[in-house]
């Protein structure tokens, strides 16, 4: 079963929590603080594996959760790191941010790792808040939650060359009779409902990868039928063979069909249109292709597009026309990649935040860094809660949350903490 999409939830580990103790031994009085942190939270990856080639695994697995690091020790020792949680995926695996739409990461390698969730980091011990001042704390950090995310996996298929054009004019025929791959082939159309691959051997050490991508139909562009599916996969190719059945057995014009398939490539992509495209005459062996392969050939021999006339039938043209691709295949230069508008980022304060009023009336206070401060405090210890209060203070919250109207016993909610407002 090929699938070339799938949505998966992830979560990376959460650090493990700091440690609160002191050194207690005989003969050593008033033991300092000796609490250790906690370990890193394990990553979320994704890698590339050449022994996938659908994401039909993730049909049945869609939630990945990743380690949590360990938690720190008494006598300064640390938690342990936990390790990195590895997904595999087939390469040409596209990977965006379900919530944003944002592009990740672009597997196209065996072996190439993506980063899609970051572990939190670990809690600090109590010996890691000692200061000239404060010389026996005894709070200590929870750990960092890990990032949690939706992904949208998509597979675009890396194929060298592409097969494409209306349905039934003999895409998958010419795959079968080239490579070893074994298509569906039947009398009707739309036999093809998911790509195949076939790999072409010209000469010792010279061989590409053939992709029969499903007849594409007018309208393609705007997801008519099975387009943007079928679209996807053509984007990753650099040669294109265009098959036409010139023998209008189907009661199309061959010409037409030419122009309706490369209409869609530009509406979709118009990179596409560009690529380089060879005619494939299909169907050599009937009557009425011989009759219309010389109106056909002119006509394409006009536009530029060289045109070899095949039968998927016999087999009869078919290795000078995966000669001729193979040599186009080795000519290919990359096209150069379109650089955006350079855009300059400016750090940005963990301490920054922004403040919402919540359905229930209540005062939502937002930001990365009083996030995280809530998540990594323990507010069951007198200390974390003085600490917590003095960053509170300094950040100004109070005075943000009275400008924005607040009254005594309104309720604060940060992340699923929830305070009562005093002044």
């Amino acid at each position: 079963m090929f699938i070339d999409r799938a949505k998966i939830t992830v979560k990376a580990g959460s650090g493990g929590n700091g440690m609160s103790s002191f050194r207690r031994e005989k003969y050593v009085p008033k033991g300092g603080p000796n609490g250790g942190d906690g370990g890193r939270g394990a990553n979320v990856v994704l890698i590339g594996d050449a022994n996938l080639n659908t994401l039909v695994d993730f049909r049945y697995k869609r939630i990945f959760k990743a380690d949590h690091g360990g938690n720190g020790q008494s006598s300064n020792m640390h938690g342990r790191g936990a390790e990195d949680l590895l997904i595999k995926v087939p390469p040409g695996t596209l990977i965006k941010d379900e919530a944003t739409g944002q592009i990740l990461g672009d597997v196209t390698e065996t072996g190439q790792r993506v980063v899609v969730a970051k572990g939190g980091r670990g809690g600090r011990g109590n010996a890691r808040f000692v200061n000239s001042v404060h010389r026996a704390p005894t709070f200590a950090e929870l750990g960092e939650p890990g990032e949690e995310r939706s992904l949208m996996l998509e597979l675009k298929l890396l194929a060298d060359v592409g097969l494409l054009g209306y349905p039934s004019v003999g895409k998958s025929s010419i795959l079968s009779m080239v490579s070893a791959a074994k298509p569906e082939i039947a009398a009707y159309h739309f036999t093809t409902l998911s790509p195949v691959l076939g790999v072409v051997s010209i000469a010792e050490g010279q061989n590409f990868v053939l992709a029969d991508i499903p007849g594409l139909i007018e309208g393609a562009h705007e997801g008519v039928g099975l387009g943007h599916d079928f679209l996807r996969h053509i984007e990753r190719t650099k040669v294109l063979i265009h098959v036409l059945d010139v023998s209008g057995i189907e009661g199309r014009d061959p010409i037409e069909d030419f122009h309706k398939i490369n209409n869609e490539l530009t509406l979709y992509n118009e990179k596409l249109f560009k690529r380089p495209q060879i005619i494939a005459a299909n169907k050599m062996d009937l009557p009425e292709a011989q009759e219309n392969y010389q109106r056909v050939a002119a006509y394409m021999t006009g536009l530029g597009h060289e045109i070899y006339p095949v039968s998927a039938a016999t087999g009869d043209g078919l290795t000078a026309l995966m000669q001729r691709a193979a040599q186009l295949l080795a000519e290919y230069v990359e096209e150069p990649e379109e650089i955006a508008e350079a855009k300059v980022y400016e750090a940005k304060a963990t301490e920054d935040y922004s403040i919402r009023r919540d359905d229930d009336g209540a005062f939502v206070v937002e930001g990365a860094g009083i996030e995280k401060l809530v998540a990594m405090t323990r507010f069951n210890d007198e200390e974390g809660l003085r600490r917590f209060q003095a960053i509170w203070r300094r950040l100004e919250i109070d005075e943000a949350l009275r400008e924005r109207g607040i009254q005594e016993g309104d309720t604060v909610r940060i992340r699923d903490m929830e305070f009562e407002f005093k002044p």
